[in-house]
């Protein structure tokens, strides 16, 4: 026993006295009522016996006669709800990575993003005992900085880049031989302590826990982690109402992280993984060597195959990559979602290894099976409205390995499934246009979106750039999209269905499949190189890219916040932006006079031809994007020494020509075809909302989405980089200039006007929504200076600043002369037309006069 314990034991005993003796002086004062004196009796030995029981609890004995244990990473011991972790001396120090998922939602989270499986926190933590204080110290530290052992700089390093302590315990008994110390962990997942898991404040739902109506659920313990499950309780209030209770289910995870820690990859900003940072401090150094690690799971070969491997003999990994399909996953659509995710295996034989990933659905042989322990990567399945699916990570922060992964899959996907290919490929196939799908079609399309989100779960990125690669034209041939599967070579782009195709090509590989470019990023990020360092490896990787530089099925382009490169967007086909979407266009003009009838449900309502009404309109908005970024678009290349290429390259003018005319002619015009279809008077446009369906009324659709082509055209970031773009372009090469752009708009908005005609509602809503464009712009630039960059997240794409002090540009001065311009010639011709044109005439003016005036 050490001093502090014998010192505890003591002053109990003395207290005991003082309450003996403190007892019988009472007795011999009270002698009348022995009825009180019994009663009195009784509650000092209630007192003993507590104090008596509180020094068992001290008692290493005591936890093993009556504690219930479950023994594994840390033996967990369970007293009457009161949870002990013993923490033996072998672990002290030991990386622990703490992981928190969501575990159960109420129905008020459900549909707000929050759903079964999610991870939302991760630590790295140590545990550290303290015998002078009687405590178990747990310190976190962020692992993002290294250095060589026997370097001078490593003890300034461990200075600077020190832990910082988040959570307390008193030890409460240690083992016979103290080699093991018990703490009471409770606190920390009941939610009265935040140290190790913080719903409410990573989730975003602020507030506290109540731990009165909190439980602590369960703890289990195996060989290398700890699963710890909770209910925990809060309430929110919303508009002033009544407070809405809120139970959540936390699973709380402690994993072991290996001492051996695996060699990490560095990454390459010409192919696409996610990464984690990382810092190195040497010496020898003059600058510190920053790095990002990619992120990937740790194959090696087996040590008696690495000769094999190293000749090229295909070899089974030493750790195959195993997922587990979620039980509450509706039996018919598990085989095409163990398809999606076993056709990788293709793309990991490119790296050396066959047989790498497993797909098993839990069954007996897997007793200890739970979606949240982070042992199983699992496909969890998500009983929710949401239209999505994810695949997350669980990753090493030392070296970047992944340690499981999750991919969350939301039921009601298959509705946003069925609207993609319903308005993309109904034209081209009669079994896209019916109400529900066939199982086969829509588990074909399941197949795809399992291929994509596990890919993520390998690491990869977003590669927007892959369908770019292929001639708008070839998407419309059947050999070739058969021949190269689909409609990109990745499967890792938003490359969704083909609309491209008429209905006349016979086309029937629609669907994405995993391509050239995967099998390439994987063979990059997998094949395993032995004998050298991460900083050895790099001539190696650099090589293997070089080798493809120039062929454009290779070619990654990230994805962007805002689209600067127009090669690298979502859900756009081919490369030519406007010729897709004139084909694309094609398409959804087949489909508006068949909304009803492939709508048609006898005795029902006209909600799904509505809502069909609808995604042609997003449809039609989505081509629109696609060709908008051609304006002021500049050709993004991550650059290297010795690939000849440059790193910034202006979109050619006579592209950005085509997409303006595209614009004019198919977006800015009013679209009379899309906006006042004979159709209106059965529906209109609908929208699902949280607070219901909302309809949306033809007319004031044409304006709104008119209105944003205007001002997306004109939005000030455009013109500076249409600016940027005049020095940029080599010389004698023709210049897309702003002067042109507004001309070409003037054109046609005010063509009626200059020919003295009368101008019908359409004409004067586009006149009116380009002027009011021009002047709500005009006072914003106004404002205030600012700074726009390409992409609020660098380490997504280049992080390039076009728009220093636009004030101070010739933004502002372009749009005052545009407005000028048009004011000139409303003044010329307010007296021509009929009544309503000259009215509008007069508004126009006044409203002109009014900006350039203040």
């Amino acid at each position: 026993m050490d001093k502090s314990l014998r010192a505890c034991v003591y002053f109990r005993q003395f207290f005991i006295l003082l309450a003996f003796f403190a007892y019988h002086s009472q007795f011999a004062q009270k002698t009348k009522d022995q009825k009180e004196d019994k009663n009195s009796t009784e509650d000092i030995k209630k007192v003993i016996d507590s104090i008596a029981d509180a020094d068992q609890e001290l008692s290493y004995q005591h936890f093993l006669k009556k504690g219930n244990v479950k023994k594994g990473l840390f033996n967990v011991y369970n007293l009457e709800g009161d949870y002990y972790f013993e923490i033996p001396d072998s672990l002290v120090a030991r990386d622990l990575l703490v992981v928190n998922k969501i575990s159960s939602v109420p129905y008020a989270l459900n549909g707000h993003g929050l759903n079964k499986g999610m991870a939302f926190e991760t630590k790295l933590i140590r545990f550290y005992k303290d015998t002078v204080l009687n405590k178990v110290w747990v310190k976190t530290i962020n692992p993002r900085v290294q250095s060589p052992t026997s370097d001078a700089i490593t003890r300034s390093v461990k200075a600077n880049f020190g832990e910082s302590i988040i959570e307390e315990f008193d030890i409460k008994a240690k083992n016979t031989d103290s080699t093991s110390a018990f703490i009471k962990v409770n606190k920390i997942f009941n939610g009265k302590e935040k140290s190790f898991s913080d719903i409410l404040a990573n989730t975003g739902l602020g507030g506290s826990i109540k731990t009165e109506l909190s439980i602590l659920e369960e703890v289990k313990s195996f060989p290398e982690n700890i699963v710890v499950k909770s209910l925990l309780t809060t309430s929110v209030s919303e508009g002033g109402g009544p407070a809405l209770p809120l139970s959540i289910g936390v699973t709380t995870n402690i994993v072991l992280l290996p001492i051996d820690i695996m060699k990490p990859r560095f990454a390459d900003k010409r192919i696409g993984y996610f990464g984690t940072p990382m810092d190195y401090f040497s010496d020898i150094q003059q600058e510190v060597e920053t790095r990002e690690l990619i992120t990937r799971w740790r194959l090696e070969p087996k040590p008696e195959d690495i000769k094999r491997y190293n000749e090229g003999v295909l070899v089974e990994p030493k750790e195959p990559i195993i997922y587990y399909i979620d039980p509450s996953t509706p039996p018919q659509w598990v085989p095409y979602i163990k398809k999606g995710v076993l056709n990788w295996n293709k793309a990991f034989e490119e790296a050396g290894f066959k047989n790498t990933i497993q797909v098993k659905v839990p069954g007996k042989e897997d007793p200890d099976f739970d979606v949240d322990d982070v042992r199983y990567s699992v496909i969890t399945y998500a009983a929710s409205e949401n239209q999505n699916a994810m695949g997350p990570s669980v990753v090493d922060p030392r070296s970047g390995q992944i340690l499981e992964s999750d991919i969350i899959w939301w039921h009601n996907l298959m509705k946003g499934l069925h609207s993609w290919i319903r308005v993309q490929t109904g034209p081209i196939d009669p079994e896209a246009r019916a109400n529900t799908f066939s199982n086969e079609l829509m588990g074909e399309a399941i197949r795809f979106v399992s291929s994509h989100e596990v890919g993520h779960t390998f690491g990869l990125k977003h590669n927007m750039g892959a369908s770019h690669s292929y001639p708008v034209d070839s998407l419309r041939s059947r050999s070739f999209t058969s021949r190269m599967g689909g409609t990109a070579p990745s499967i890792m782009d938003y490359a969704r269905f083909n609309y491209v195709a008429q209905p006349e090509d016979n086309v029937i590989d629609i669907t994405p499949e995993i391509g050239v470019y995967d099998k390439y990023a994987i063979a990059w990020g997998y094949r395993w190189i032995e004998d050298k360092t991460a900083q050895e490896e790099l001539p190696i990787l650099n090589q293997w890219i070089r080798k493809h530089e120039d062929d454009p099925l290779y070619f990654y382009g990230p994805q962007q916040a805002e689209v600067i490169d127009p090669r690298s967007q979502s859900e756009d086909l081919g490369d030519d932006a406007v010729k897709a979407s004139e084909y694309g266009l094609q398409n959804l003009k087949r489909i508006i006079p068949n909304l009803l009838n492939w709508t048609h449900e006898e005795g029902q309502d006209y909600y799904k031809a509505s809502k069909l009404y609808k995604a042609v309109i997003d449809q039609w908005e989505r081509y629109n994007h696609h060709v908008m970024a051609n304006i002021g678009g500049v050709y993004l290349n991550n650059t290297v020494y010795g690939d000849g290429k440059d790193s910034y390259v202006p979109v050619p003018a006579t592209q950005q020509e085509r997409a303006l005319e595209y614009l004019i002619e198919h977006a800015i015009k009013p679209q009379k075809w899309l906006f006042t279809p004979e159709i209106t008077d059965k529906i209109f446009a609908v929208r699902d909302a949280p607070d219901g369906e909302r309809y949306y009324s033809p007319v004031s659709m044409l304006r709104i989405y008119q209105t944003n082509v205007i001002y997306d055209l004109v939005d000030t970031d455009r013109i500076m980089r249409i600016t940027e773009n005049q020095v940029l372009e080599k010389k004698d090469n023709p210049v897309f200039t702003e002067q042109y752009l507004f001309d070409q708009l003037y054109d046609a908005i005010f063509e009626k006007t200059q020919k003295g005609k009368s101008l019908d509602m359409f004409d004067r809503i586009t006149q009116k929504n380009y002027v009011d464009v021009l002047t709500v712009d005009r006072n914003k630039l106004l404002e205030k200076t600012k700074e726009n960059t390409v992409s609020e997240n660098s380490k997504q794409f280049k992080n390039i600043h076009f728009s220093y002090l636009p004030r101070v540009s010739d933004a502002g001065t372009n749009k005052r002369a545009a407005l000028e311009k048009v004011l000139s010639l409303l003044k010329k011709k307010k007296k021509r037309g009929d009544q309503a044109t000259r009215a509008h005439y007069r508004d126009l003016i006044s409203r002109i006069e009014y900006n350039l005036n203040h």
